[in-house]
């Protein structure tokens, strides 16, 4: 039952560009690519239970491998994209050995702080990143990728195979041990599992899935900017993830659309669009604390993962 229904969530989505106007096309592409990013993050907060503030890092990793690789190696856009996904892939195992000998609160710090030496190496090497001016690839992509159809559908084949890849898991003997791992890492040590390296192969997955996000980005908007290397980057997808409902695989979408278009909606209506944002959450909070689709499971559908 879980399946079908993610597979129809996905059709409704490779469906929605029929019928959507070219604004809410590129809005809608720019949520699918930031929901595979949260997808990522919510393996790693909502299955494991690490909380980490450092996937900006990740994120960009993917974006910055992508986009140089295309502007001084001329390499096509898969060449790019694959070279995202090993950067980000390689990014991540370094951080998880370093963040993961810490846990809790200081799992966080670590995770924070190393993000924050990649935001400012970023600034510093200017003349390789250019900066929070950023660069475009725009001239180095073929033509074809200007289209909006084609944005939609490269936005969609990556965040498909990210819900996907996240559904296998989270049903595979690997994910019961990450939700054991998020409920009672000592008992689930002593019962004769490695922590450190399911905790470090989540790390991966999460970070890697992160990279993807910021890969596709560069390649779907033509930009790479040191912005997304900030903390407000590793603060988005927590938000995304908490406001879907963190351990919840349609979580991260929920949150990342319903947020997305809040943000929209309130910042043409006035300046102070923030606080219509911060009173929204606040809502959503009180109303359901498990998060939009947590509280669907827990009234109506228990069958969800």
């Amino acid at each position: 039952m879980s399946l079908g229904l993610h597979l129809a969530v996905l059709a409704v989505l490779a469906g929605l560009q029929f019928v959507l106007p070219a604004f809410h096309q590129g809005m809608l592409a720019r949520i699918m690519v930031m929901a595979a990013y949260a997808t990522g993050y919510n393996l790693l907060l909502g299955y494991t239970g690490l909380m980490s503030l450092g996937h900006a890092m990740l994120f960009a990793t993917g974006m910055y491998a992508t986009g140089l690789s295309l502007l001084h190696l001329e390499a096509g856009a898969l060449g790019a994209l694959a070279a995202g996904v090993a950067a980000s892939a390689v990014v991540s195992a370094l951080v998880g050995l370093v963040a993961l000998r810490t846990s809790g609160p200081s799992f966080l710090i670590v995770t924070m702080m190393l993000s924050q030496a990649f935001f400012l190496s970023a600034l510093h090497f200017n003349e390789l990143t250019q900066g929070d001016q950023g660069f475009i690839v725009s001239g180095f992509l073929p033509v074809a990728f200007a289209a909006p159809s084609v944005k939609y559908n490269l936005a969609f084949l990556v965040f498909a195979p990210c819900l996907l890849l996240s559904l296998a898991l989270v049903r595979s003997p690997v994910g019961r041990v990450l939700v054991a791992l998020r409920e009672n890492e000592e008992r689930t040590r002593l019962l004769g599992y490695n922590t450190f390296l399911y905790k470090l192969a989540a790390l991966v997955v999460s970070g890697t899935m992160a990279g993807v996000a910021g890969s596709a980005y560069t390649l779907v908007f033509s930009y790479a900017g040191a912005s997304f290397a900030g903390i407000l980057y590793s603060i988005y997808p927590l938000l995304w993830t908490l406001l879907g409902g963190a351990g919840t695989l349609l979580g991260p979408l929920v949150g990342t659309l319903v947020m997305t278009y809040v943000v929209d909606v309130a910042s043409g209506l006035t300046t102070a669009y923030l606080l219509v944002v911060g009173g929204a959450l606040v809502l959503v909070v009180l109303v359901a604390p498990a998060g939009i689709m947590g509280a669907v499971r827990a009234r109506w559908a228990p069958w969800l993962p």
